[in-house]
């Protein structure tokens, strides 16, 4: 039997689109070094606009949300380079796109976590599970902090970088707020309040509580409350899927703005201090991440194509919380049950932040290397400590850790000029030091699942 040509088998659809990879990388890599020659300035854009386009046969190709996402950050990259102009103006695509999640976590979050309490009897496993979360969430982002201080220490990234004369005003002291404080932040006064702040830990200790009184309930009192919450959870799923169709033009509009607003150029005078970072990060998670999940039998290539496109969003958007419908929707296909997912998750938001604790370490020895500071190795002990408490607070959206930087700084006498001249780089480390508190947060829920022998796997793999 002869094929028919207007019909092309997969094999030759599958050529065309490596076919048309290749030639777009060779395309961008050429448009990248015509750049730097300014008679060939118009020929550069050309060629690189072309190496865009013709790897859109492979985003058709591989029709998922990772490979069109990552088509929209160089594509926005590009626009921010091209049209400086235009690519400031779409931010607003990306601030649509995280009220569309930040509208969904709630209701999500609280369903998951009551239907898994209420409907599955899962109601003495829920102290253990905290308690497992937290021993985690401790381990990872300790191990954040020092790798962090010990990788600034060996750059010396901040030394010799000049602070702007007269900048030396030091920040205020820090108003940290002791552990009594962060507990009692913990507890929700008003549920409405907490939703309307997303507030995302104290809605699920709302519904850890609210399962828990559910679950003590007789079956017949208990089943259609349990029945509607679950039609709840379903239909959050179900619009989460819906909304991440606008993840890819979210994430090129963030880019586009990123590099539009300030330039690739003011990225420069940093670059050792964000080629430390992103060192940093890839070594935290080949030494400290990678030998946890070999330790807890979890397969790391599963593990990694289940979390690729949560961490991508997170990465191209610097929030987290735009990652956080799906990271959960992708660890209960990794086979993590509902409420064990429903409850480490967000929690992780609050208290896993490993990027953001391994960059608090760094960005805070850079200010005080860049103030000339030589803080004793107890003194850094002391300030990964605080750092360690405060860093409790730090909510999943972009920037938040510049706050607690310029909270700590002044009881250390660091100039705030140190802590706010690392604006110039912030976004781009921001990028990856949330794509890592993604990955911690999934890695945790399926740590805790696999330690309470909850883990499953879809079937034909190995769990």
């Amino acid at each position: 039997m002869t094929s028919n040509p207007a019909h092309p088998s997969s094999q030759t659809v599958r050529r065309l689109a490596s076919f048309c990879a290749i030639a777009a990388f060779v395309l961008l890599a050429a448009g990248i070094l015509a750049g730097s020659v300014p008679a060939a300035a118009t020929a550069s854009v050309w060629l690189r606009w072309t190496g865009l386009f013709l790897l859109l046969p492979l985003a058709f190709h591989r029709r998922s949300l990772l490979a069109w996402t990552l088509l929209a950050m160089l594509a926005g990259a590009e626009l921010g380079v091209d049209a400086s102009r235009v690519a400031a103006q779409t931010h607003f695509l990306g601030d649509i796109f995280l009220r569309l999640v930040r509208m969904i976590v709630a209701p999500l979050i609280f369903g998951g976590i009551v239907t898994g309490i209420a409907g599955h009897g899962e109601l003495k496993g829920v102290g253990r599970v905290a308690v497992k979360a937290l021993v985690f969430f401790e381990a990872a982002t300790t191990a954040g902090l020092l790798l962090g201080a010990v990788a600034i220490d060996l750059t010396k990234a901040g030394v010799g970088v000049n602070l702007p004369a007269g900048t030396q005003t030091v920040a205020p002291a820090a108003q940290t707020a002791g552990w009594q404080q962060i507990l009692l932040n913990v507890f929700p006064e008003n549920i409405a309040q907490a939703v309307a702040q997303n507030q995302i830990l104290q809605v699920a200790v709302f519904a850890l509580l609210f399962g828990t009184a559910l679950a003590t309930l007789p079956e017949p009192k208990r089943a259609p409350m349990v029945a509607v919450l679950r039609s709840l959870t379903e239909t959050m799923f179900r619009l989460t899927r819906i909304v991440m169709y606008m993840a890819p033009v979210a994430a090129g509009a963030a880019l586009a703005y990123t590099v539009g607003s300030m330039g690739l150029a003011t990225l420069l005078p940093l670059a050792k201090l964000a080629a430390t970072c992103y060192a940093a990060l890839v070594l935290f998670a080949l030494v400290v991440l990678a030998p946890v999940l070999v330790a807890m039998r979890i397969p790391l290539g599963r593990f990694a194509a289940v979390i690729a496109e949560p961490t991508a969003i997170g990465f191209a958007t610097a929030s987290s919380e735009a990652a956080l419908p799906l990271c959960m929707e992708r660890m209960e296909e990794f086979g993590v049950p509902a409420w064990i997912v429903s409850f480490v998750v967000p929690a992780g938001y609050s208290f896993n932040l490993t990027g953001s604790s391994l960059y608090l370490a760094m960005a805070a020895l850079f200010a005080a290397q860049a103030a000339n500071l030589h803080l004793s190795v107890g003194e850094q002990i002391y300030l990964l400590a605080t750092l360690m408490l405060t860093s409790k607070g730090i909510a999943g959206v972009p920037r938040a850790t510049l706050v607690t930087l310029l909270a700590v700084a002044g009881s250390f006498h660091i100039p705030a000029s140190a802590v706010l001249m690392l604006l110039g780089v912030d976004t781009l480390m921001d990028m990856g030091r949330t794509g890592m508190n993604v990955i911690g947060n999934g890695m945790a829920a399926a740590v805790v699942a696999r330690w309470e022998g909850a883990l499953t796997a879809p079937a034909g793999t190995t769990p």
